[in-house]
């Protein structure tokens, strides 16, 4: 159990990572799903009262709002809006995942000065966890398409979610799913902005509209 728990948070990481090197937007959307849905695993392996009805429930509903629904959502968006690439972030692709190498790395180190309230199932969670929301944070100030930023902002939950998957027992399980309804309404409103967006501009640069004027 240990050692999937383990793998599973190095996708993870490796996916953060991964996000900040690709400029193709379809191929984050992808990434993001892919994380989603292995983050989907975790309530399972968690769980100290085994897997029942509740887990099982909850492990399903993760699975199909990160790695179907909100994947889904932003890839409409992305068809409508008619765009391919990221085009002039704020950060370019190198300085950003040799960024995402370092806030890791510091990330790890922190984890080993802290211990959280109760014993968690890998020694992993607190420094992946850290990475996630800070890499999520990177990607919605240094990217400037909307449906990045919208990427960005489910990353950094995902962040959320691995503290709250992996120290679960009852009651968090309640906060988690508030937090995804959070999420999901979020993703919802953003991929209706970002076709309005791309309706009367013709582009998802969020820097653009910082031009306009009445």
């Amino acid at each position: 159990m240990t050692a999937i728990f383990d793998f599973i948070l190095v996708t993870v990481a490796l996916v953060d990572l991964a996000l900040l090197g690709t400029s193709r937007l379809a191929t984050s959307v992808r990434l993001a799903a892919v994380q989603g849905m292995a983050l989907s695993l975790l309530p399972l392996l968690a769980s100290d009262d085994g897997i029942g009805l509740r887990v099982l429930l909850f492990a399903a509903g993760i699975f199909v709002l990160k790695g179907l629904v909100f994947p889904g959502l932003l890839m409409r968006a992305l068809r409508t809006a008619d765009v391919r690439h990221e085009v002039g972030p704020y950060i370019r692709y190198a300085p950003s995942m040799l960024l995402g190498v370092l806030i890791l790395a510091t990330c790890f180190w922190l984890g080993s000065e802290f211990e959280l309230p109760r014993p968690t199932i890998s020694p992993l969670v607190l420094p992946i966890a850290l990475a996630t929301i800070l890499i999520g944070l990177l990607l919605i100030v240094s990217r400037r398409t909307a449906l990045n930023q919208v990427i960005g902002y489910i990353v950094l939950e995902n962040g959320i979610f691995v503290f709250g998957a992996a120290l679960a027992l009852e009651e968090p399980f309640l906060v988690e799913i508030g937090v995804l309804l959070d999420v999901f309404v979020a993703v919802f409103v953003m991929g209706i902005t970002i076709f309005h967006i791309s309706r009367e501009f013709d582009h998802i640069d969020v820097d653009q509209l910082s031009l306009l004027k009445e």
